[in-house]
């Protein structure tokens, strides 16, 4: 399977090829909040080896609760594309709004409940925690 994505000023193209679609969640906490702008972010999380990027991208880092994030955004635009955490060595958190098809994808979790919006109501039948879950709580969910 090939999913592709672009940048907001079309600089920078994404490429996630694996072999079924990567699981989606949704996290409501303050930081996706802020940093995207919006009710929550959109997140797939995707083995590092399968996303690549063409086009200049800026790096950096910002430390939180003991992890280190290192976000990838377009140099141009600053379209945020994925980002590493030391949480989860050998992953990249892709922004799924970025995807093309984005429309399609649902989430199949939601984490940081407790900071969602109130007049957005979640699907009983969808994995929920009001913070972060374990590793292991997560990995069973997007299983």
């Amino acid at each position: 399977m090939r999913i592709t994505g672009q940048c907001r000023c079309g600089q920078v193209t994404l490429e996630i090829v694996a072999q079924q679609l990567p699981p989606l969640y949704a996290c409501h906490c303050l930081n996706c909040q802020r940093w995207s702008g919006s009710a929550f972010g959109l997140h797939m999380l995707s083995a590092a080896s399968a996303v690549q990027t063409v086009g200049e991208t800026a790096i950096f880092e910002h430390e939180h609760q003991g992890q280190t994030s290192t976000q990838h955004a377009c140099g141009t635009c600053h379209t945020r594309l994925f980002n590493e955490t030391t949480a989860a060595p050998g992953m990249r958190v892709v922004r799924a709004g970025i995807l093309d098809g984005s429309e399609r994808l649902k989430p199949v979790a939601h984490i940081w409940t407790r900071r969602k919006q109130p007049w957005l109501v979640l699907p009983a039948t969808i994995a929920q925690w009001q913070e972060s879950p374990t590793p292991e709580a997560f990995a069973a969910a997007l299983g």
